[in-house]
This record gives structure tokens, sequence and C-alpha cells, in this order.
């Protein structure tokens, strides 16, 4: 049975702030698949997460470099995926999915045969100028866990 949890962001700010309460429970080989429209806060939401992994360095979309690596208390691997065809060939992503830091993956959904079995994947919804739906689907026990976690 697939589990959801949901919560609702009234400001960039509680956005940020919600993501680096998740980041704090994050472990090395974490995977989170981000999916939203443009605008919806994919790139907000990995500055919180980026927070609190204690990175203090500027983040922001990796769109044309396709990942992004920052260092904290665990590195932060950010990958911007949009521009990737399901075609090409394999860039290594698996390296990065089971390696020594946290991944976020914007538009996960487009190397979907690449992506590991378990995974967090975090949808973005506008509600408003400021206000986010934002959705937690766990795939595996440890996601479904940390979901209970922070959503409680």
């Amino acid at each position: 049975m697939e589990q959801k949890f949901e919560w609702v962001s009234k400001s960039e700010l509680e956005t940020v702030g919600f993501a680096s309460t998740l980041a704090e429970k994050l472990n090395a080989g974490d995977v989170l698949a981000l999916e939203g429209d443009l605008g919806a806060g994919k790139t907000a939401f990995t500055k919180g997460l980026a927070k609190g992994l204690g990175i203090k360095r500027n983040v922001n979309s990796p769109t044309f470099t396709i990942i992004k690596e920052y260092m904290g208390r665990l590195p932060l691997y950010h990958m911007d995926v949009y521009r990737v065809s399901e075609e090409e060939e394999d860039l290594g992503f698996d390296e990065y999915f089971e390696g020594e830091g946290v991944t976020v993956v914007e538009w996960a959904h487009l190397i979907q045969e690449q992506l590991p079995e378990e995974m967090l994947t975090i949808q973005i919804f506008r509600l408003g100028d400021s206000e986010r739906r934002i959705v937690l689907q766990p795939t595996g026990t440890r996601y479904v866990e940390l979901c209970k976690e922070i959503i409680s």
C-alpha cells in the first residue's frame, strides 16, 4: 500500500524550514526525487536541505550542468535532469545514489528507469503566490519512518 504524507507551507521561509528539518534526519545514500512545475519551489526546497546539512554555499538550480555538489555534514548532490533524455548513455547516476551523500533529483520522472527502488518522492504544488502543498511519497521502510517522524 502506497502511503502519502502532506504538509502545507504558507511561505518560502516555511518551505526552507521544513526541508531543513528533513535534512537533519537524512543519511548517506538517501535519494529524494523532487517534482513540481517551474516556479513551484524545488530550488527553495533544495536550499532548505542544504541549510539542514550545514552547507554554507549558495544553492541554485544546476539546469545547465546537470549535477552540482555541495559539502556539508553530508555531501549534497543536486541534479536537474530536465535536459537529460532516457535514451542517453548511462551518466553514472547510480554512483551518486549509492554514494556518501544525499542526492536530490529535480524532474526525477524523466530518468525513472535509473532511479533506485527505495527513495522519497517529494511533489510541490503551487496553491497561491507563496503557499505550497508538499506531498511526500516514500518507497521503502526507511522513508516511511522518516515521513512519520517529520510530519507527526
